[in-house]
């Protein structure tokens, strides 16, 4: 398969992974009210897990291994990435959290400069600095003198950077481990990390750590659907995430998540969250034309 081939299929493989993911936010927006970030990051996981290991049972794992360690990272930096998001979603509201964590090729790009020795040209420069403009313009003037909104945010935006490492990691992971080999080592981080985060909040209580400890509640029966549809949904945008990671350079694909901005401010607009506002639109649009200018640097 030639070379644009390839990055026609992972583009697509990113967008449907970007409506996927945009969906797991509206159904964890939904449930923010009555179930904590923690319960949702192990609900997500546990639904996925069972769909993967039957996937594995069929069809075996193909892989030559070799990276455990960097596998295990994978997981448990995604999971970390999955306690913000939920946390930021469940604080600062939908399509703000998402415009956090879809910053996250700024971050990724910087990164495979330096680590991969991946080429930047001046345009790609630029589209880093106008990518951390748009942070800013949505930072800034979301954070008041409250230390508690500045904590919201901070939690919200550090997303950005795990998410970036991870997906980071998945670059360095497909060579030597099947995808599924890859989903598999988050969703069972993403279920033990929450265990653990969980029982300790049965004995221990703090605010200044609710990100990371909480009580378990048991969902009720109209909540059911809504997480299985979050568990589902999660695990087709993994499978298309994976995929899209295994065709191109980070900076190329990365990009068209940018696309998760979008969906996401129509489905929280729909589920009740204000519009974003002036400056919140300035800040999405030169994010936006970041990913963009990253996403076309071929055609340059």
């Amino acid at each position: 398969m030639t070379d644009v081939a390839n990055q026609h299929r992972g583009i697509l493989y990113m967008f449907i992974a970007s409506f996927c993911f945009a969906f797991t936010g509206a159904c964890a927006r939904y449930l923010r009210d009555d179930i904590n970030p923690i319960e949702l990051v192990l609900f997500r996981n546990l639904i996925g897990v069972v769909f993967m290991i039957w996937s594995i049972r069929v069809t075996p794992l193909r892989q030559k291994g070799g990276k455990p360690m960097l596998l295990i990272f994978r997981g448990i930096i995604g999971t970390l990435a999955l306690y913000s998001f939920f946390y930021g979603i469940s604080k600062i509201g939908l399509a703000i959290s998402i415009t956090y964590q879809q910053s996250y090729p700024v971050f990724l790009a910087v990164a495979a400069f330096f680590y991969l020795g991946e080429h930047l040209k001046i345009r790609e420069w630029v589209a880093i600095i106008l990518g951390f403009l748009g942070i800013c313009f949505i930072f800034l003037p979301s954070v008041d003198t409250s230390a508690l909104t500045a904590k919201h945010h901070v939690i919200g935006l550090s997303n950005a950077l795990m998410t970036g490492m991870a997906y980071l990691s998945i670059r360095g992971l497909s060579e030597y481990y099947d995808q599924r080999a890859i989903i598999l080592s988050f969703m069972l981080s993403g279920i033990i990390l929450p265990i653990i985060s969980l029982t300790i909040g049965n004995f221990i209580t703090s605010e200044s750590f609710d990100f990371v400890i909480g009580q378990f509640t048991w969902p009720t029966g109209r909540q059911y659907p809504v997480i299985f549809a979050l568990g589902i949904a999660a695990l087709i945008g993994q499978i298309f995430l994976t995929k899209a990671f295994s065709f191109q350079k980070t900076g190329v694909i990365a990009a068209i998540g940018y696309s998760n901005i979008i969906f996401s401010i129509i489905f929280g607009t729909l589920l009740g969250d204000a519009f974003p506002d002036t400056f919140s639109l300035v800040g999405i649009c030169l994010i936006t034309l970041c990913g963009v200018m990253v996403s076309f640097k071929k055609a340059v």
